[in-house]
Formats: C-alpha cells, structure tokens, sequence
C-alpha cells in the first residue's frame, strides 16, 4: 500500500529528537503553558514575520477564537467560500455570525475575489479566505476589497504553513492568521493544536484571554472565554519539528514537481496551478480528473494506491447549512471541483518509486476508463 500520507518515516527520522524533548517536558512537571510554549509562540512568530503568535488547542479554536477578538457576533456575516472543510464555518456559527459563500477560481480551488464584491452588504464584517491544499489564496486582491469596505480578514492557514504570495508568509497578510497542527498537516503536532498569528498586540492579547478562560490574571475573568491552551508536549515535538519545515517544503514541492512532468501528458487530468509569485507547499497534491473519478479512485486502491478526495460535497450543500437557502446550482464551480478533485500520496519522504507507481496506476486507469 501506498498510503496518502506516512507519518512513520518522519518519526523514525526524528525519533531521538523527539523522545529526548518529550522525556524533558515529563520530567520537568510542567505540563500547561510552560517554557516550550512561549518558545514556540516566539519561533513562530518569526517564521511567519508577524509580531505574535499565541497557541491554542486546534485550529478550530484558532478560527473560533480569531473571530472572537474581531468581536464578530450575531448579525454579522462572514463571506468565504463553500469548498473547504467544515471547520471554517463551523467558527463563523460558533460566534453565531453568518457564513455567505461566494465561488471558487476553478484554476486555484481558491476564493474567486472577483465574485466577493457582489456578496458585500451592511452586515458583512470580515473576509475568511483559505489557502486551501496549500496554495494561497489571492491576498492581495483581497486585501483591496477588504480595505476598500473596512473589513477584516481571518486567514485560514490550516493547509498552507510556509506557502508565500513573493516574500510574504501566509498568517502575515491578512488581520489575523490561523494554523492547524493536527498530525496529518505539514507541520504537525502528535494531536490537535493550533496558533493564531498577527501584528495586532491588542487581537494578540484578547485571544490569550480568550483561550484562558477569559481572563488575563489567574482568577479573574473579564469575559466568557474557553480554555484552549497548547500543551508543552505537543509544543516541544512543534519545536524539534519547525527547523526542517522548510526543508520538508523543498521534498513537497520536488514531488509535486515530479508528479507535474510526469501527468502533464495526460489529457484527461488538470495537476495543480501555481501562480507565478506564489509558494505552493502541497499539503496536498490534488489533481482534476476529466472522468469518473469516483472510478479512477477504485482502480488506483486496488492496486494498493491510497488517494483522498478533499472535498467531496461543497459546505453550501451540507445539512448543517441548510438555513442559509443555498442550493445545487448556486457555486457551480465549487460543485464541479467537488466532483472532479482527488488527492494523490504526497509527502517529502515520497520515493521514486512510489511516485512512479502512482502515476503509471493512474495512466492504466484512465486508459481503462476510455477503453
């Protein structure tokens, strides 16, 4: 089998390192907010060239709690777009906001900014795009529209840590940035955790109450908060693994290099665009298939290939966004990415051969599809 991702190789690579970070937090007792913490939150913060970075539990949270500080409430809307996991919108409704999707760039999967300026009304207050398989969306167009309207923008990293529009990371463009460290991401924790990022110190200081019960001193609580601190593991395994991000962003890029040369010729799959200023970092490589792609999928695992398809049924279309009145037809493009999209393995320690062995999987697939 060839598994869409393989987190094993990596342990075993960095297994010393790991098992000696985590035996230091055991052994030291301190197990909430300690030293690995702040030193990540600082790392960090660096790497993604904003002045703060606070951790929390998830991704998620780090979306919830973006919104929170932004002080997004009931009647306001929040538009985003409908391709992308439920975690998106699921912190647009957790602050009892609105989520109005507009369509996708069918070229980048991403949100089209040419469709956001229609979707704008009076109670719009932010912009949430997603750099969504790890290519960013288009930042700067929608950083236009956002100053234009006074509005902010969430970034969703949860995919993306590391991609670049030119010099410029992900998390540092918009108001506020969130991350994902759930194990499957590029960078990845041994479970859930997350970061906000952002040059705002008042935002920054608000999430860090937010996350600790509402309250910046022990014991008093100015606001309902939550409690969505990182643990020190899971910091310290974040802190062995950041100083190879970049190099594991080279092994991604280079497969998908890779990949990219060797399916061009394949007239019915589209591999990924890449705008000429950006850094795609591959979090997944996800190809359009121009057939039954639910077919293609069966005939790739049985010949012990794993793909994924990221994401099947567009948010517009889940039961739980019923209320919003949206319908079939309504993101045309969305739905037919939800149609044709599947993610191929991909990950830095993907060899040659496998590589090699997806590919002619696909090809004999699709050569069987329009036999």
């Amino acid at each position: 089998m060839i598994p869409i991702l393989d987190l094993t190789r990596q342990y075993r690579f960095l297994k010393r390192e790991l098992d000696e970070a985590i035996a230091d937090v055991l052994a030291s007792g301190q197990y909430i907010n300690g030293p690995n913490v702040v030193a990540f939150e600082t790392e960090m913060a660096r790497y993604i060239g904003t002045e703060h970075a606070v951790a929390l539990n998830s991704g998620t949270d780090a979306l919830h709690l973006a919104l929170r500080a932004l002080d997004i409430g009931p009647g306001d809307e929040v538009i985003t777009t409908p391709f992308t996991f439920v975690a998106t919108t699921e912190a647009i409704g957790m602050v009892g906001a609105t989520p109005v999707f507009v369509d996708i760039d069918p070229l980048t999967y991403n949100l089209d900014p040419a469709e956001i300026a229609a979707a704008i009304s009076p109670r719009t207050r932010a912009i949430l795009p997603v750099h969504l398989y790890g290519l960013p969306a288009a930042m700067d167009e929608i950083m236009v529209i956002a100053g234009r309207h006074h509005l902010a923008v969430v970034e969703d990293c949860a995919q993306a840590i590391g991609a670049r529009i030119d010099h410029r990371r992900v998390g540092s463009i918009g108001t506020i940035g969130a991350f994902s460290f759930f194990p499957s991401k590029n960078l990845g924790a041994y479970g859930d955790g997350g970061m906000v990022t952002t040059s705002d110190a008042g935002l920054a200081m608000r999430i860090r109450a937010l996350r600790s019960h509402g309250g910046q001193v022990k014991y008093h609580h100015d606001e309902l908060g939550v409690n969505s601190r990182l643990d020190e593991i899971q910091a310290a395994i974040l802190r062995v693994k950041l100083p190879y991000l970049d190099e594991w962003i080279t092994g991604r890029r280079a497969n998908a290099a890779c990949y990219n040369v060797a399916l061009d010729a394949l007239e019915s799959v589209d591999t990924p665009y890449e705008p000429a200023n950006t850094q795609h970092v591959y979090h997944q490589y996800t190809v359009r298939v121009h057939a039954d792609r639910d077919h293609i999928a069966a005939r790739l695992r049985d010949r012990g290939i794993q793909t994924m398809v990221y994401y099947p049924i567009p948010l517009h279309l889940q039961k739980v966004h019923g209320e919003l009145g949206y319908g079939f037809g309504d993101f045309p493009q969305a739905e037919r990415a939800a149609s044709e999209v599947l993610s191929l393995p991909m990950y830095p320690e993907l060899d040659d051969d496998d590589r090699q062995n997806v590919v002619d999987a696909l090809n004999d697939a699709l050569s069987l599809a329009h036999s």
